[in-house]
């Protein structure tokens, strides 16, 4: 195990290489949506949640709803951070700790939180800890067929060399819509949250018999698999 660092609320330590790998796939994933991701990173003891936004508003009058990615890792030291930053930041640290060797008997890899945060609106969006009451589950193919077809109408109905405003506003229809793939007990589910499932990894593999868990609280939805969380505010 690494020696305590003095500062630890400037940065983190993953338990191994193997963590960082896959932070790094997470973060990858989240700018695959967006090249210029911002990603949360909240210390909480041993534990790190790092959020990111797969969708939401780009303005007053834009009608996406705000989905949230949300994965936790355990860390090998207590970490009181809490930052956002870009996400391209977090992937060139990760990229260079992949290439050194870790030292015999010290399995821990520390990653120092980048100096310059982002100002990312979504950010200040706060979802509860706790008071989750159950709704159900969905079947993870089926919530996959409910991403794809979305990609597909919105590749549809983009035109080529459509300008930013364009590609928003196709976006938050699309994925501001829901075809109705939650639990029978449930509120509708806009479709952008079986999206943030899929192109977060947070669905297993088309041939695993898994289903995502769905839960309520307040304006909160929170959808889960063993990977990760997908959150979504719905609108009042």
């Amino acid at each position: 195990m690494s020696t305590p660092h003095e500062n630890p609320a400037e940065g983190f330590a993953l338990l191994d290489q193997r963590d960082a790998a896959d932070l790094a796939t997470y973060v990858s994933r989240a700018r695959s949506v967006d090249p210029q991701a911002a990603v949360r990173l909240q210390g909480m003891d041993r534990v790190l949640a790092v959020w990111v936004s797969v969708i939401h508003p780009a303005g007053l009058l834009d009608t996406a709803p705000v989905v949230l990615g949300l994965r936790t890792m355990a860390l090998a030291e207590s970490s009181g951070l809490d930052t956002t930053v870009a996400a391209s930041a977090i992937t060139d640290r990760l990229a260079r700790v992949s290439t050194q060797a870790v030292p015999a008997g010290d399995d821990a890899v520390w990653l120092s939180a980048p100096p310059q945060q982002v100002n990312a609106p979504w950010a200040g969006i706060v979802a509860p800890r706790t008071g989750w009451s159950a709704l159900g589950t969905v079947a993870a193919h089926h919530v996959r067929d409910v991403a794809r077809r979305g990609v597909q109408a919105v590749s549809d109905a983009v035109p080529a060399d459509s300008g930013a405003a364009i590609v928003q506003k196709v976006r938050s229809r699309v994925w501001g819509a829901s075809s109705g793939w939650g639990p029978l007990d449930g509120p509708e589910i806009p479709d952008g949250a079986a999206f943030a499932l899929d192109v977060l990894g947070f669905i297993p593999s088309p041939d695993s018999d898994v289903h995502v868990a769905a839960e309520q609280t307040g304006q909160w939805l929170r959808l889960s698999t063993a990977a990760g969380h997908v959150l979504v505010k719905l609108p009042r």
